[in-house]
């Protein structure tokens, strides 16, 4: 558009207070004109975006099916894992439960075999003693208390 072109969207319709009308200028249509290059090189942008836009769609969309199969994959995986891990725990807990019993049951051996020492060590001395009461109280007269 040239210097003329431009300068004569502002040239008056009539003579001032004349009253003659005149053509309005067709400002919507000499904008458009003007636009319209522009807008059509816009057009192209605007289906490469467009095009861009649908590619990441199409492929969120296959990221997303990917991970819900790889989901499913871990899960199934995990479920059949749950039996075999419970199994370990269990079998963890019952090892752990039969060393205390060994540790316990030893304890006991030993404080069952210090009490049988002692009692071994005392026996001659009690039964001397009780011996020794059943003399004596046999050497009183009338035997008894």
């Amino acid at each position: 558009m040239s210097l003329r072109d431009f300068l004569a969207r502002f040239r008056p319709t009539g003579t001032p207070g004349a009253g003659v009308a005149g053509v309005p200028a067709d400002r919507a249509g000499e904008r458009a004109a003007e636009l319209e290059p522009s807008l059509a090189l816009l057009a192209d942008v605007q289906q490469e975006a467009t095009r861009i836009r649908a590619a990441a769609d199409r492929e969120a969309e296959a990221i997303r099916q990917g991970a819900a199969r790889e989901a499913t994959v871990i899960v199934e995986a995990a479920r059949a894992r749950v039996a075999q891990m419970r199994q370990e725990a269990a079998l963890a807990v019952r090892r752990a439960a039969q060393e205390e019993v060994r540790r316990i049951r030893s304890a006991g051996d030993r404080t069952a075999a210090q009490v049988h020492e002692r009692a071994s060590q005392r026996l001659p001395a009690l039964v001397d003693r009780v011996v020794a009461d059943a003399l004596e109280l046999g050497d009183r007269p009338g035997g008894g208390p």
